[in-house]
C-alpha cells in the first residue's frame, strides 16, 4: 500500500548553501518523530541565476504540525543553514 504524502513546508537556503537528500530526510525525519516523510528539490533558472526550492512532505495526519515547523527551524539553525521558510499547509 502506497501512503500518500501532502507538501507541509517550502523553504530556500542562504546563498550557495545546499543540503544533501540523506541530510534533508534526516532532519525532517527527526522533526516529525516519524520515518514516514518524504523531501523533494526543484530547481529554478531565471535570468541566468539558479535556485533551489526544497519541500518537505509527510502524512495530512501530521500530529502538531507547528511543534514540527518549530522542531525543523531550530534544526536547521542548529545546523548552521540561513534559510526562509513557508507554511504550506495548516
Amino acid at each position: 500500500m502506497m501512503r500518500s504524502h501532502i507538501e507541509w513546508f517550502k523553504f530556500h537556503l542562504g546563498n550557495r548553501q545546499s543540503i544533501g537528500p540523506a541530510t534533508l530526510r534526516a532532519l525532517w525525519s527527526d522533526a516529525c518523530d516519524s520515518f514516514d516523510i518524504s523531501v523533494n528539490r526543484q530547481m529554478h533558472s531565471i535570468a541566468g541565476h539558479t535556485t533551489v526550492t526544497y519541500s518537505l512532505c509527510a502524512s495530512p495526519r501530521l500530529p502538531n504540525p507547528k511543534v514540527v515547523e518549530l522542531r525543523m527551524r531550530k534544526l536547521l539553525e542548529s545546523s548552521n543553514y540561513a534559510f526562509s521558510m513557508t507554511v504550506i499547509h495548516h
